[in-house]
């Protein structure tokens, strides 16, 4: 049987980048998975910190003063669930790509799958993480990290307190181009602050650190070790070569990202301008 690591991927240790471009970058490795038969696992930061909406949010939900305010950007997934505060220091994201032939068909089975290297990173780091064992109800809805947690995809921790442990990454699936794409975001630190600020609601910061919980309250490691323990579980996971994006690569996806991830009409209405509009 051929397993994900008899397949050629890339292990892209990437650069702080805006919003816009990090979600432009995935539809591009989607891209590259499907034309050049290679794989892409990343892990990553925002630069500036962007609230990224999931994709049937209304942007109502925003609080767009706050966010202008504080410097924060905000951009459109191509995924569901509810809006995510990525911090520059305390959000560590990552990206898996693959085509969807070579996955599960079943998403739980394919999300089972793709947070396996999630869930050793954590080990990696001795945080006691575990799929959610049980619902916990939303809190506010338009908030991923505060909507409902989901067994399915939700990691918590520590897992040891059951239904009482602590939400610490969020992750999604889309399909784009017959590509399966992951991604998700895993806590570092916690800011609830700009977390409960970037929504147009009156949330209590004790809201959100009631709810979620980060590495670094739960090991107290340093962001370094924690990025190398991601990034490191994602390569291992399928012998992945260390990579960088080529310069077509980069090209286009800042091209994608003007015309979709970082405009307006796609973060407003998730309308999507044609080659030349805008």
């Amino acid at each position: 049987m051929t397993t994900l690591a008899d397949r050629e991927w890339r292990l892209i240790w990437d650069e702080p980048r805006a919003g816009a471009t990090q979600m432009a970058l995935e539809e591009i490795a989607a891209r590259t998975a499907l034309e050049d038969d290679l794989r892409t696992v990343r892990v990553y930061s925002w630069e500036p910190s962007t609230l990224s909406l999931g994709y049937r949010q209304d942007a109502d939900t925003v609080d767009w003063d706050f966010c202008e305010r504080e410097g924060i950007d905000v951009t459109r997934r191509q995924t569901g669930g509810g809006g995510i505060y990525h911090d520059r220091y305390a959000d560590i994201s990552y990206t898996i790509v693959a085509p969807a032939d070579e996955v599960p068909g079943d998403l739980m089975d394919c999300y089972e799958l793709f947070c396996e290297p999630v869930l050793e990173a954590f080990d990696r780091m001795g945080v006691d993480a575990a799929f959610a064992s049980a619902e916990q109800a939303s809190i506010y809805q338009p908030s991923c990290y505060l909507r409902d947690i989901n067994p399915a995809h939700d990691i918590v921790a520590s897992a040891a307190a059951g239904a009482d442990a602590k939400k610490i990454s969020g992750n999604a699936q889309y399909r784009q181009r017959d590509v399966v794409i992951q991604h998700g975001s895993i806590s570092y630190n916690l800011e609830p602050r700009a977390h409960v600020g970037v929504f147009d609601t009156d949330l209590a910061e004790s809201t959100f650190t009631d709810r979620v919980t980060s590495i670094r309250d739960e090991t107290g490691i340093d962001r370094d070790t924690a990025v190398d323990a991601v990034a490191g579980a994602l390569g291992d996971w399928v012998d992945a070569t260390d990579s960088t994006w080529r310069d077509d690569e980069l090209a286009a996806a800042r091209e994608l990202a003007d015309r979709k991830f970082g405009s307006d009409a796609w973060v407003r209405d998730r309308e999507v301008l044609e080659p030349g509009e805008g």
